[in-house]
């Protein structure tokens, strides 16, 4: 089979694609035939070694796919059915989808819910499925469209893009931020009704500024997380779920104890079957079809590494889809 594999060679990490035996793919009771995967900021961080992803060599990366059972050893999943998977550290230190096969835990797949591809499903991916979760954070937390303006930061990735086409399908106004003004048309295209520039987010704030937004869904960490939590209504919500910018968060308590603010964050590698499986009938069931469309860029296994570097750089909008197969 053929796979993205990265070996360290002085420090360096190493992306190739290059043939691989099946025997080597690591224990797990089930083994899918990988039709599509995708690029995520964790992927690239891993492929182009500028995080620190990977701890063991050689690894395949890729933190989600989409495939159909070639084996299985489980009596919940049969031959030629089709599954997905996110999570649970595939990807990061077992091998993940950017290969033609993989054999994984049967605890991680999810079958393949009603309404739904291969395809359809590796463009929502990790980034699709960590925006539900962040919207079921601001529901969960009393956020309803009548609420008020939803702020979602990072908004031209994967994240961001999925949370805004969520958002407005659902009723929700929102607000998107960018740093890049090219995508603003796209955006709006998502359902975003007004813009701001990052750049407006990425100052010392005070504690507490003027309060804007009921809700906020943020990817990116840091000096930018501290600025929305400055800004949130009385009762806001804020779901983090990234670190794009940081991982450091200097804020004070007072959004906390004054305007009673929550703070909520999103994890997507851990989560429970239950509710992994709730999350996937809300994207089937609330993303438009024309999310599918605007929102895809499609490459090659061949080209994945390259994909990772422009993603890093910021050269890429929404969702980057993998075809294995």
């Amino acid at each position: 089979m053929q796979a993205l594999v990265l070996e360290q060679s002085d420090g360096e990490t190493i992306a190739h694609v290059k043939p691989v035996s099946p025997e080597m793919l690591p224990a797990g009771e089930v083994t899918v035939d990988i039709d599509w995967s995708s690029l995520n900021y964790k992927d690239a961080l891993a492929i182009t070694g500028k995080g620190k992803i990977i701890r063991q060599f050689p690894m395949v990366p890729g933190i989600d796919f989409a495939g159909k059972v070639h084996h299985s050893e489980d009596p919940r999943f049969h031959n030629g059915q089709a599954v997905l998977l996110t999570g649970w550290g595939v990807g990061e230190n077992h091998w993940g989808g950017l290969a033609e096969q993989a054999r994984v835990k049967a605890d991680w797949l999810v079958p393949m819910p009603e309404g739904l591809d291969g395809r359809k499903a590796m463009i929502i991916g990790t980034a699709g499925f960590t925006a539900m979760l962040c919207v079921m954070a601001l529901e969960e937390g009393g956020i309803r469209p009548d609420s008020g303006d939803i702020l979602v930061t990072g908004a031209s990735g994967g994240v961001g893009s999925s949370a805004i086409a969520l958002l407005s399908a659902l009723g929700y106004t929102v607000t998107a931020v960018s740093g890049r003004g090219t995508t603003y048309d796209y955006l709006r295209q998502l359902g975003a009704t007004s813009m701001l520039s990052r750049d407006e987010f990425t100052q010392d704030s005070r504690p507490l500024e003027k309060q804007r937004w009921a809700g906020a869904i943020d990817t990116v960490g840091d000096k930018v997380l501290a600025a929305v939590l400055a800004q949130m209504n009385y009762g806001g919500v804020v779901a983090a779920c990234g670190l794009a910018g940081g991982f450091a968060l200097p804020t004070t308590v007072m959004p906390f104890i004054l305007r009673n603010v929550r703070l909520q964050g999103v994890d997507s590698v851990s989560v429970p079957a239950a509710r992994r499986v709730a999350a996937w009938k809300r994207l089937v069931k609330t993303l438009p079809e024309a999310f599918y469309q605007h929102a895809t860029r499609e490459i090659a296994l061949a080209e994945a590494a390259d994909g990772a570097a422009r993603l890093l750089k910021g050269e890429i909008t929404g969702r980057t889809l993998v075809k294995i197969r």
